[in-house]
């Protein structure tokens, strides 16, 4: 009898391997779908690990409370974006205006329309229940993302693009806007009377260059 052909070596890991390198993503990705359908309080690990296709004793292999795995949500989907939003702050060659609109523009993009935007919201409603996560979120998200507008602003003084700041005050101008569409998100009927006319681009558009109309220094 023929000796059977031998069988092509593959490049691709065995199945159960790229399944165990895969659970951490899919147990992030469920759990910040239940974070922001139920809130922290009410979502259950059981409940991410189903959502996930893997048991509770799973989950605790990758992420021992339900803390540390919504400290991983926010790392994933907001926290760990600042170091490359900070190299793009610091790459970019445009006019200060300009950067103002791109963060603007990509903030939308990668974070006010995705469900990480949701992540807001829940601490907005759960701060005084939980302040070891509310601390978590302040120092991880809400430090670092003041102190990126303020640099923005500095850099647009220093070249005499913009007119002298309050920075501590300023960074609210930047942060109004963008607050106010991420929190209506998703109950966007609750907030604007006509939510199906309604452009988020166009909001996010205008927001900008109504925020530069403020900033820029105007010609004598």
């Amino acid at each position: 009898m023929a000796a059977l052909p031998p069988v092509p070596e593959s490049s691709e890991p065995p199945r159960r391997g790229r399944r165990k390198e895969a659970r951490p993503g899919e147990l992030l990705d469920a759990a910040l779908d239940l974070f922001v359908e139920k809130g922290f309080a009410a979502t259950r690990v059981d409940e991410v690990a189903a959502r996930a296709g893997v048991s509770k004793g799973t989950l605790f292999l990758y992420f021992p409370s339900k803390e540390d795995l919504f400290k991983a949500v926010v790392r994933k989907n907001i926290a760990g974006r600042f170091p490359e939003w900070d190299l793009e702050m610091e790459t970019f060659e445009g006019p200060s205006s300009e950067l103002v609109q791109y963060c603007f523009q990509t903030w939308w993009e990668r974070v006010g329309s995705t469900k990480a935007s949701g992540l807001g919201k829940l601490m907005l409603s759960e701060a005084n229940n939980f302040p070891e996560i509310a601390e978590f979120y302040r120092r991880e998200v809400v430090e670092p993302g003041h102190r990126l507008i303020r640099r923005i602003l500095q850099r647009g003084m220093d070249r005499g693009e913009f007119r002298p700041l309050d920075l501590d005050h300023a960074v609210y101008l930047v942060l109004a806007p963008l607050m106010f569409l991420m929190f209506s998100q998703p109950s966007l009927s609750l907030c604007i009377p006509n939510p199906d006319t309604f452009s988020a681009q166009e909001y996010i558009r205008l927001q900008a260059e109504n925020v530069l109309q403020g900033l820029c220094v105007r010609p004598t």
